[in-house]
């Protein structure tokens, strides 16, 4: 806390002669300057010093006439000096005092802001991803061609993310080339995730495939050790024990199971851990690091370049306007 204090400087040749102060009775003090000091003197501005704490003389009383130690009287008769700055001295720190009230206050705000951001977070996220799956496996039971509904997502992210950059509604980056080069593996195994989970989704039911992808732990812990030298502690590897063995039981018990299914599914989760992995080995340097929303939307487009000759080796031309209309034509049925 800080506090008010009083400091008496010595006589100023400015003041008056000594031997006006002679003919006073008892001991003299010539030129007392009362300064308000926070800290330090050299805090306060000389002109707020001098308009506030005007020089005043005092004479000391002598300790016969007082029941304590000698004390300082003034000698002018400008009234309410001792009221007037103890009051200012307990506002001072009275001020003092509240300014950290009021920044724990906001600190604590914050926290608990954060805290619900995240938490809406995550409820879209899993909302999102709830009717993603559900969509994805309807089309995929009527339109048998993984590699295109992979490719045609990516292009409607691409649109988005460009959408953005063009209008300003976020932050277009400036990427050299040293990023882009170390972003293509990211783009890569990102690609080979979304396809594999489109593979599985069309072959095996979308409860079997995200019990499957439960095992993604599982491999974040093995590529973390691997890569990134990351040792698992004994309670992450306890963890991962009851994790293994009910995708296991899960798919022992699966009635839509099925090898293709089981191991897209798997290769997913290989995948998309081995992106994380080495996202952070990306970020991790803070003079080339970038946001998150921004290194994801570089992704997405460089997944769509990668993934369109991909789609047109793989399964053709299989997004013209007659595949559709024959995809319409089997919902029908």
């Amino acid at each position: 806390m800080q506090s008010t204090a009083f400091r008496l400087s010595p006589p100023l040749p400015s003041l008056r002669s000594p031997s006006l102060h002679s003919r006073r009775s008892g001991a003299c003090y010539d030129a007392v300057r009362a300064s308000a000091v926070a800290g330090s003197p050299d805090d306060v501005p000389p002109g707020l010093a001098a308009r506030c704490f005007p020089p005043r003389r005092w004479s000391s009383v002598s300790p016969s006439s007082s029941s304590s130690s000698s004390r300082l009287r003034p000698w002018s008769g400008v009234g309410g000096f001792g009221c007037e700055r103890e009051g200012r001295s307990r506002s001072l720190e009275a001020r003092a005092t509240s300014v950290p009230e009021a920044a724990g206050d906001g600190e604590k705000s914050g926290s608990v802001a954060r805290t619900l951001e995240l938490g809406l977070l995550f409820g879209f996220w899993y909302l999102f991803n709830i009717y993603f799956n559900i969509y994805n496996k309807q089309v995929l039971k009527v339109y048998h061609y993984p590699a295109t509904v992979t490719m045609v997502q990516f292009a409607v992210g691409s649109v988005l993310v460009l959408f953005m950059w063009t209008f300003n509604l976020y932050k277009r980056p400036n990427v050299s080339r040293s990023q882009l080069v170390a972003i293509v593996p990211l783009a890569v195994v990102h690609t080979l995730g979304n396809l594999f989970t489109n593979m599985s989704l069309g072959k095996v039911a979308v409860s079997f495939t995200h019990t499957i992808k439960a095992m993604e732990p599982f491999f974040s812990v093995i590529l973390s050790a691997m890569f990134l030298a990351e040792i698992p502690t004994l309670w992450v590897v306890g963890s991962l024990v009851p994790i293994v063995g009910g995708v296991a039981l899960a798919s022992l018990t699966e009635a839509s199971f099925n090898w293709v299914g089981f191991w897209s599914a798997m290769a997913s989760n290989l995948s998309n851990q081995s992106r994380n992995v080495l996202s952070k080995k990306v970020m991790v340097k803070k003079e080339e690091s970038m946001d998150n929303i921004t290194l994801f939307s570089i992704i997405t487009i460089m997944s769509f370049i990668i993934q369109f000759p991909a789609t047109c080796y793989l399964e053709g031309f299989k997004f013209t306007p007659g595949y559709f209309e024959l995809a319409v034509s089997w919902i029908k049925c």
